[in-house]
Parts: structure tokens; C-alpha cells; sequence
């Protein structure tokens, strides 16, 4: 396998069943598909399950993939549409009565005291405050460095709607960071 094959020459192989193409991007892009998806839903282990769910289709869609986008952007609307689809199902799921009493908490505890101290916990914190679509190009844009362009085709809105849910977002965010009292200067 050559380190220098491109995402799309791997997704052409992949169509092919070539397994070994298929290995190389997986290794190329499951943590930042895992780490998008943990963004989206808050459970490491169901995250977990998503990444294998993605590549999955990817293996099984690969022939239909027609490079219009990035094979990146491509995977990232797989991961956010199996994302999307198990918030939904779970919003649809109620918690039994009494269950939320049985919950443990745990912000006690000295994990999460040093937490607290923080800046980059508390900017995660922070970045949970908001909305699901907000913390989508939030994410999308500044831990993934996808182009405004490339969020749009993720997540399937215009390229104006993705503008103006980053300036929202932005401006939440500020006003949370100040709420929690965190500048806006990293050390």
C-alpha cells in the first residue's frame, strides 16, 4: 500500500473490495470521524459504534461516491446524518419515572474539581452550552478545519446558513466563556 495513495484513489480501490485500501483510510480519518461524532452525541462508547457504522457505508458506498467533494466532507455527512438520526430516535425515548433520581453525580469528584480549573475543559464545557447545530460548525470549522463550503455540503445547508449559525455560535460562545470566566487569550 502506497502512504502517498490520495483519499479518492482509496475510495476508488475500495470500490474495487480492496481491503487494504480501505485499511488506510480508516487509520486516515477514524479519530477525527470519532471525535466529530463524540462532539455530537456526548457517549464515547455509542461514538464508537457510529465510526464503525460510517466506514461500514463507506465500504458499501464507495462505488457510488462521484467526487463532487472532498472524500473528508463526503464521511463527515455520513457520521453527522447517523448522528442526527440516533439524536432523534433517543429524543423520541423517554426516561422512566424515578431513573433520573438513581443517577449518580459525580461533579464532586477530583477529576472533575481539576477540571474545573481548566481553560481548555472549560471551553468544552462552554462549547456544550450550545445548540447541537452551532456546536456542529463549530466543530466542523476549528477542530476539523473544514472550509465554510465544506460545512454547508456536511451538514446539507446553504453556505449562508452556515455564516450566520457560525456568527450566532461565535457570539454564544463569547457570552458563555465570560459567564464561566475564561478570557479569550490562551496562555
Amino acid at each position: 500500500m502506497s502512504q502517498t495513495a490520495t483519499d479518492r484513489e482509496l475510495v476508488q480501490r475500495i470500490a474495487s473490495q480492496d481491503r487494504a485500501a480501505f485499511q488506510a483510510l480508516y487509520a486516515r480519518h477514524q479519530i477525527r470521524a470519532f471525535r466529530f461524532i463524540l462532539r455530537l452525541i456526548r457517549n464515547e462508547a455509542v461514538a464508537e459504534e457510529l465510526v464503525n457504522d460510517v466506514f461500514l457505508d463507506v465500504w458499501r458506498q464507495a462505488g457510488r461516491f462521484e467526487g463532487g467533494s472532498a472524500v473528508t466532507t463526503w464521511i463527515f455527512a455520513i457520521a453527522r446524518n447517523k448522528s442526527i438520526s440516533l439524536l432523534r430516535k433517543r429524543s423520541e425515548l423517554q426516561m422512566p419515572e424515578g431513573a433520573a433520581e438513581a443517577l449518580e453525580d459525580d461533579t464532586d469528584t477530583p477529576e472533575v474539581s481539576t477540571q474545573k480549573t481548566d481553560k481548555s475543559a472549560q471551553m468544552r464545557r462552554c462549547i456544550e452550552t450550545l445548540t447541537i447545530e452551532h456546536r456542529e460548525v463549530i466543530d466542523l470549522v476549528y477542530y476539523h478545519e473544514k472550509s465554510v463550503k465544506e460545512v454547508a455540503e456536511i451538514v446539507g445547508i446553504p453556505l449562508a446558513t452556515v455564516k450566520t449559525r457560525m456568527f450566532h455560535a461565535r457570539k454564544k460562545l463569547g457570552e458563555a466563556l465570560k459567564r464561566a470566566g475564561v478570557d479569550r487569550g490562551w496562555p
